[in-house]
């Protein structure tokens, strides 16, 4: 970051003298004030729940405008990418190293991530560990974590090479987790990767065969998951991926960063939003109840809340939205699904939601959650694991934003201030008084 000429004056109601702060201008964006010298020449802090108005690094992997409805991978809009950009493998090489691969850049790197999808066979005692029903996500936090005590070869943080192992090995072992996690929950054997199959080709076979039946790949069916994990891949300065960089910031190393992006992404306001949505789609059970949950959700006494809806960053349509949809019909007509009672009923609330002036004026616009969720039972994933497949997409963003951190010359250790409202300094009283 190179320093502004322009400046911004910060005057105080208080009396104190105002202070001249720098502004730095990014290539698309809001300017942003340098206040890291407020607290030393003022004694004050800044105080931002939630950070929605601090701009805790500099970056240049992924940009959101919320108010066009704008999702930039390293400069390319998402339809582009999602529609024309090739697999999810281009997606990773594009978010790692800045630009989309050619024709031999593609080759090498999809050879590298293939030739790294095992895991060491001694993870599965890891597995046996967790009871039958645990959560996957448990699992996932567990087991990734776990990865560190099988390479030691790659922890050097500082290490430039150390870096790029670790990042291939954490893309290349997540959907053979994911699957794992899947397998063991219903009480299968592990299925070991392929290598003469795609990425996400080899993620449905590792899912869905058996010893006993081979899993015979759809292409359309590789494609709806080749998108899901696009359009998944990175959302920028979200919460699992500032938990990501926050863990790095210690020095940790990468599978323990990334363990923390999954545990953080677990939340159900984050990673756990499109399995709240399908959930709330089969409460609602047919398209007849739908007027009663309308009236429901404008009745604030009523506790009831449109999931699915509207987006803390984005104040217009979800750019992801409208291609997951697209996938969603692609999906369900490929296997016969068109009159999918559960479709045609989140159609029907979609239309309501987007002419009902409630929802209008609030721009509740449907996003990415509401479509991914109903895409995902069709392909046969259970819900409990949609918030794995999340992870499994987003692994690649948080590892793309962990290296560029670690890179950074301003990184520094992160260190939130408070507004500290307990009690002052008092003295221990003997335990007869108290």
């Amino acid at each position: 970051m190179t320093n502004s000429e322009t400046k911004a004056t910060l005057s105080f109601s208080d009396g104190s003298p105002s202070l001249d702060m720098p502004i730095y201008k990014g290539s698309v964006g809001p300017d942003v004030i340098d206040i890291r010298k407020l607290y030393g020449a003022t004694g004050m802090f800044t105080y931002d729940p939630g950070f929605m108005s601090t701009a805790a690094c500099n970056s240049s992997i992924t940009y959101i405008d919320g108010d066009k409805g704008e999702l930039l991978y390293r400069g390319y809009p998402i339809e582009q990418l999602a529609v024309n950009g090739g697999d999810f493998l281009e997606t990773c090489y594009l978010l790692l190293n800045g630009e989309l691969p050619n024709a031999a850049e593609k080759e090498k790197f999809v050879a590298t991530v293939t030739n790294h999808t095992m895991v060491h066979e001694q993870m599965q005692f890891f597995f046996r560990g967790f009871r039958r029903d645990a959560h996957p996500m448990s699992v996932l936090v567990g087991t990734v974590g776990a990865l560190a005590s099988f390479y030691h070869d790659s922890l050097d943080i500082n290490d430039p090479h150390h870096r790029e192992v670790s990042a291939i090995r954490l893309i290349a072992k997540m959907p053979t987790l994911v699957a794992m996690a899947y397998k063991y929950s219903i009480g299968q054997p592990f299925v070991y990767p392929r290598n003469d199959l795609s990425y996400s080709a080899n993620f449905m076979h590792m899912m869905f065969s058996t010893p006993c039946a081979e899993y015979k790949v759809n292409d359309v069916l590789v494609r709806a998951l080749d998108r899901i994990l696009i359009l998944h891949a990175d959302h920028e300065q979200n919460a699992s991926t500032s938990t990501v960089r926050l863990a790095g910031s210690s020095g940790a190393n990468p599978f323990a960063c990334i363990a923390a992006g999954i545990a953080c992404l677990w939340g159900p306001a984050h990673g756990g939003a499109n399995e709240a949505a399908l959930d709330m789609l089969e409460s609602i059970g047919s398209v007849d109840n739908i007027p009663e949950f309308i009236a429901q959700v404008k009745d604030k006494n009523s506790g009831v809340k449109l999931m699915g809806f509207g987006h803390r960053v984005y104040k217009n349509y979800d750019p992801r939205a409208k291609l997951m949809r697209e996938t969603c019909y692609e999906v369900l007509n490929e296997l016969g699904l068109q009159d999918d009672p559960l479709f045609k009923l989140a159609m029907a609330l979609e239309k309501i939601a987007l002419e009902d002036e409630y929802f209008v004026s609030r721009k509740l616009y449907p996003n990415v959650d509401f479509y991914s969720g109903i895409v995902q039972r069709a392909l046969g994933i259970p819900t409990s694991l949609f918030t794995g497949i999340f992870a499994l997409a987003r692994t690649v963003g948080w590892i793309a934003q962990w290296k560029e951190m670690i890179s950074d010359p301003e990184q520094k250790i992160g260190r939130p201030r408070q507004l500290f409202v307990g009690s002052p300094t008092r003295t221990v009283p003997p335990i007869d008084k108290r």
